[in-house]
């Protein structure tokens, strides 16, 4: 009950539905692929810690983040029911692979400017670029991430960087709090045990073991209710984890790089992240990363690190 309702994702990539207004001007969220986990040796400097100033070891997640680059500026008036798309400037050079995602259709860049007088947030569509990593993907996702500051700053940023290319530096630095937004793995059909974490019954139950017992007390409503644990398809939901922090983020891919590359990856071609923990999904799943909405207090510097594991993951 924890989550409900519990559903499948529609789709492998999610849907952010809360963002933190910033003040610069700039996007509010990135994204990237994951591509495995190692462990880091890092210098403890969180004031709090039992363990300040001492070495630890410390699990990351290895997020490869190749570029964004901007498809269109949409311009949004607020209405009470919501945002209202006033209208949309194109780029005038959209990348080939686009059209494997999307209609690329044309419309006078003139016309959308007279129109972009009157709104009140604007939001960059981008898409990713797989074709830079080594997944063997070419169809980019797309999706649009809102702009911090205000009016002028919004209109001004989005206008720049129509076209181009946006890097994760830009976004965020070593030591910040952002949030992973991700769709989890898929387990397939499992049984109730594994799937709500029921108690084994009694060796001397009838029929099973591994079954929930009893159908619940009320019955009477002619179909059995949804608190019921039953076996079902598991997991690949869109979930979201708060507060995980960046401990570095690297430019030279040889230095993160494991030998023999990422189990079910491969070999790190761009900018990365290394990211504090596990990160929910598959490898070559695409994660969407924001700013941390739950982080309280102020940032603290990215910690000091002494030694970075690259030995293999093939378990030899």
């Amino acid at each position: 009950m924890q989550f409900w309702p519990r559903v499948r994702a529609i789709r492998e990539y999610p849907k952010v539905r809360s963002w933190l207004q910033g003040k610069d001007a700039k996007l509010l969220g990135f994204a990237g692929y994951k591509a495995g986990m190692t462990h880091l040796l890092v210098t403890d400097n969180n004031p709090n810690s039992l363990t300040k100033n001492t070495d630890i070891f410390c699990p990351v997640t290895v997020v490869e983040c190749p570029p964004l680059k901007t498809v269109s500026i949409r311009f949004y008036k607020k209405t009470i029911d919501g945002l209202k798309l006033v209208t949309e400037i194109l780029s005038d050079n959209p990348d080939k692979e686009l059209s494997r995602k999307i209609l690329l259709r044309k419309k006078s860049k003139e016309k959308a400017k007279e129109d972009a007088k009157d709104f009140d947030e604007i939001r960059i569509v981008v898409h990713t670029q797989p074709k830079l990593t080594g997944i063997g993907k070419k169809k980019p996702e797309v999706f649009e991430i809102p702009v911090g500051g205000d009016r002028e700053q919004q209109s001004k940023y989005a206008m720049e960087k129509l076209g181009k290319e946006i890097s994760v530096e830009e976004i965020f630095h070593e030591g910040q709090k952002i949030d992973i937004h991700a769709v989890t793995k898929g387990r397939g059909f499992q049984g109730p045990v594994k799937r709500f974490g029921v108690h084994l019954r009694s060796h001397k139950s009838e029929k099973s073991v591994r079954n929930p017992g009893s159908l619940g007390a009320w019955r009477g409503q002619g179909h059995m209710m949804y608190r019921v644990a039953h076996a079902g398809k598991m997991g690949y939901h869109t979930r979201t984890e708060y507060s995980k922090r960046i401990m570095k983020i690297g430019k030279k891919a040889e230095e993160i790089n494991v030998k023999g590359g990422f189990l079910r990856y491969g070999v790190i071609k761009n900018p990365y992240l290394l990211i504090r923990g596990s990160v929910a999904g598959s490898q070559k799943r695409m994660v969407r990363l924001t700013a941390g909405i739950r982080a309280k207090g102020a940032l603290q510097e990215a910690p000091q690190i002494v030694y970075t594991s690259i030995e293999s993951k093939q378990g030899n």
